[in-house]
């Protein structure tokens, strides 16, 4: 009987410190900082003052709370585009047997390489890239021929954000694009000669074969792109701080400026709040879609 007891209950057993540690260090802090939000506070003072979703009401009346949420949307849609479908298409060329396994060792690994840099390296190397006149792109404008279409990139409103968003492409979809041929290698071959004989090319094996077969792959990676491109905070600050004049401000700056600049922490709470409301949706999304499946 007691055998019987300890094998029921061992799995939870082996679980419980590991539940323990998401308790302490997740779960806690995320209610504790939900409690937090509904006082006005800030780290000079030990005086809390209640004052219910008044933080929330200021929140939403922000303009630049909205300009944050609607960079942070733009960040996750053109992530998807590039490290979910580009990079998915690139994996597919790469395994596809278009090129030799020589150039593809040398294609992958230099996709690869620049997800392996840290952000504040990135963050320092593009904006010299970025440099008006002295920098590469200019350069390279302006020896084209194409002066006209040369901006300050990291300093003019229209273009400050798409800037920052394709160095976050630029890092991170060589590391989507290894993750995609590592699923599309796992696909058996025998469905593609099948294809074949039938007289199918290579993009009809494309969409009938290779996407199908990396669907939960696709899941997955793109729920993490999502989470990361409303997560982002580094690259961001690192670059621009949120500027000029808040055009590149995301949810993760705002945070920060609100907590450790402007020092309303109950504001901060808040926002950091939304941050978590917002990928606990996207969790729960990912759940249901992989339960469907």
């Amino acid at each position: 009987m007691k055998a019987s007891l300890l094998s029921r209950y061992a799995p939870y057993l082996f679980l419980f410190p590991s539940l323990l540690l998401l308790v302490a260090f997740v779960y806690a802090p995320a209610l504790e900082n939900m409690v937090y939000s509904l006082f006005s506070w800030s780290s000079v003072r030990t005086e809390q003052r209640f004052v219910g979703l008044d933080n929330y009401r200021e929140l939403f009346a922000n303009p630049v709370f909205w300009r944050a949420l609607v960079n942070n949307v733009l960040y996750a849609v053109i992530s998807i585009m590039f490290q979910v479908i580009v990079a998915l298409v690139i994996a597919a060329v790469l395994v596809g047997g278009i090129i030799g396994p020589r150039q593809r060792t040398l294609f992958r690994t230099a996709f690869f390489l620049p997800s392996i840099l840290p952000v504040t390296v990135v963050g320092l190397l593009w904006q010299l890239i970025y440099q008006p006149t002295i920098g590469l792109i200019d350069q390279v404008l302006y020896s084209t021929g194409l002066q006209g279409l040369s901006h300050v990139w990291l300093g003019e409103e229209a273009t400050v954000m798409i800037s920052v968003i394709m160095v976050s492409q630029w890092q991170w979809t060589g590391y989507m694009i290894v993750l995609f041929m590592v699923s599309i290698q796992a696909i058996p071959d025998d469905l593609y000669e099948a294809l074949k004989m039938e007289g199918a090319n290579r993009i009809q094996q494309f969409f009938h074969i290779t996407v199908p077969g990396v669907r939960e792959s696709t899941l997955i990676l793109a729920i993490i792109t999502i989470f990361g491109a409303f997560k982002v905070f580094d690259i961001v600050w690192v670059m621009t701080a949120g500027g000029p004049n808040n055009a590149s401000e995301v949810l993760g700056t705002h945070m920060y400026r609100s907590a450790f600049r402007n020092d309303v922490s109950g504001y901060a709470a808040a926002v950091a709040t939304v941050i978590f409301l917002i990928t606990l949706a996207i969790g729960a999304v990912q759940i249901r879609l992989q339960r469907q499946d």
